[in-house]
């Protein structure tokens, strides 16, 4: 596309090819202080992992279903029909440097409240361009329940809930030596379709 023009949420899924597992790190240090008032940028830029297969749209088809219902009332723009959600299932682990992986989150992609349909039409919709090949990231994931929460900030209550690892020790947020796997499929009718694995490890600043 060009530069001005814009993408409906009813064109938006001719102009996705598929999706991938997205995990993008931040330096809860640098964001603390850079979020405001200048929002994530130097926190983010760092560290994002990709998982090593595209899923196609195609593939995905039988997982369609309903997200929540939207309230209020969406601009025009963003307004859709159809079933626009996956049922795509989550699983976040970290695995301590010598030692043995603990699962820290279970979400699933159709708890997101706004579609990746939505997503597109609303970044063309001042006329900003895609290109082939282009990544869009949905944002953090997270579910209804403590379990399902989709970042290291939430699952530890912004430092004050411990996380146990399977060695007796605790984690509020990622360390050196860790090792951060993303893992993602989706089942139904015993037909799976998995992403792989987007696997990440911790190491020191130089």
């Amino acid at each position: 596309m060009n530069w001005g023009d814009s993408i409906s949420t009813a064109q938006a899924e001719d102009h996705i090819f598929g999706l991938i597992l997205f995990n993008d790190l931040s330096a809860r240090d640098i964001q603390q202080w850079e979020y405001v008032p200048l929002g994530p940028f130097l926190a983010k830029n760092f560290a994002s992992v990709i998982s090593p297969w595209v899923v196609t749209l195609e593939a995905l088809e039988p997982f369609r279903v309903a997200g929540e219902v939207q309230d209020p009332q969406v601009l025009p723009y963003l307004s859709f029909e159809g079933k626009k959600n996956y049922d795509i299932q989550l699983e976040v682990s970290i695995t301590p440097q010598g030692g043995k992986e603990q699962t820290i989150c279970h979400s699933n992609f159709k708890f997101m409240y706004w579609n990746m349909c939505q997503q597109l039409a609303h970044h063309t919709v001042n006329g900003c361009n895609m290109n082939i090949g282009d990544i869009l990231a949905s944002g953090t994931i997270s579910g209804p329940t403590e379990d399902s929460y989709g970042s290291m900030l939430e699952l530890g209550w912004k430092g004050t809930k411990p996380i146990p690892m399977n060695d007796g020790s605790t984690r509020l947020f990622l360390q050196d030596g860790d090792t951060n796997t993303l893992r993602g499929f989706a089942t139904k009718d015993g037909v799976r379709v998995g992403f792989g694995e987007s696997v990440t490890k911790i190491l020191p600043a130089k």
